[in-house]
């Protein structure tokens, strides 16, 4: 098999899905959502969502006890808790856990957000550098909420003010640099919603380790084979031209 130069963290929800993870093809992202644990292949290489953007959330006690139940030896880092959109907020919600997942043997992961232009990440507190962040508009510094209506298929967002299409703060130039600065520091990054190839390739080219993306659960027997073949594409890529990151 192949080695991966990118890896792709994926809800198991299929019998089909959970194969590719005990065949190395795929990563299984878990949250503190107890009901799904049985669904984790036994040899599946892991990573630990912390499960805010979904409003699923725990409280802290309950998910640090949660980490603790976690297999360390395959778990490739856990997410400290973070505020959607919010550099400033994460900061405060997300310090004082890093140390915690750190002292349990879990590689802690910090989610960079929109904003950490002036309140950058706690380098030296971290190991894997997450990019999150909402789509902004960089002309009115309008932020647009992640989980609001999306327009008609093929419409863009707007920015309320100038009314011109937002863009993903995380394929922005503050997220690139601190994809650089955390590169040059030996650190791992993670970039999460990758939904689609181009952006899975855009990952790869800035330097990132891996991703997540729900993209497979919409459809699992037309939409594993369409992740695996970007797969196969981006990672293919990567060793014929000799690596782009």
């Amino acid at each position: 098999m192949p080695t991966m130069t990118i890896r792709y963290f994926a809800n198991p929800s299929t019998q089909n899905v959970r194969d590719a993870m005990a065949a190395g093809l795929l990563d299984c992202i878990v949250t503190p959502d107890a009901g799904r644990r049985s669904q984790v292949p036994p040899t599946a290489w892991i990573c630990a969502d912390n499960a805010c953007f979904g409003k699923g959330y725990p409280g802290d006690d309950k998910w640090f006890a949660w980490l603790q139940t976690l297999p360390a030896e395959r778990c490739r880092f856990a997410t400290a808790p973070d505020v959607v959109g919010d550099a400033a907020a994460t900061l405060v919600r997300s310090l004082p856990l890093l140390a915690k997942i750190r002292s349990i043997g879990l590689p802690a992961a910090y989610v960079a957000q929109n904003g950490s232009d002036t309140t950058p990440p706690p380098w030296g507190a971290f190991d894997v550098l997450f990019l999150g962040g909402s789509p902004e508009c960089l002309r009115c510094g309008y932020i647009h909420p992640i989980d609001a209506p999306k327009p008609p298929r093929g419409c863009p967002v707007l920015c309320p003010s100038c009314h011109r299409p937002v863009t993903e703060w995380k394929e922005g130039a503050i997220a690139r640099g601190l994809v650089a600065e955390a590169k040059a520091v030996g650190l791992q990054v993670h970039m999460g919603r990758v939904n689609g190839g181009g952006r899975l390739q855009y990952a790869e080219a800035i330097g990132c380790d891996s991703v997540d993306g729900t993209y497979i659960i919409f459809g699992p027997d037309i939409n594993l084979p369409k992740v695996l073949g970007w797969l196969r594409d981006v990672n293919s890529q990567h060793a014929f031209f000799g690596g782009s990151s």
